[in-house]
């Protein structure tokens, strides 16, 4: 990750804001040198699962942990 991290984790935020139609609240993106964790609450697996794919849509090599809360 050698991007400006600001500019990365703006972008990932707005990509997975996209990518889940904005029903994933509190999202939080942090971004580490070797993995990336995003945080937040949804509805449904499948908005967690969308979340996913849109910080893949980006980053499709880095580990990721997706600890949105479900529920």
């Amino acid at each position: 990750m050698v991007q400006n991290l600001p500019k990365l984790r703006r972008e990932l935020e707005n990509q997975v804001l996209v990518r889940t139609g904005r029903r994933v609240q509190d999202l939080e993106v942090e971004l580490f040198p070797e993995h990336v964790i995003v945080r937040g609450r949804a509805s449904t697996y499948h908005v967690k699962q969308l979340a996913q794919h849109g910080v893949r849509d980006l980053l499709p090599e880095i580990r990721l942990e997706n600890a949105i809360v479900v529920g």
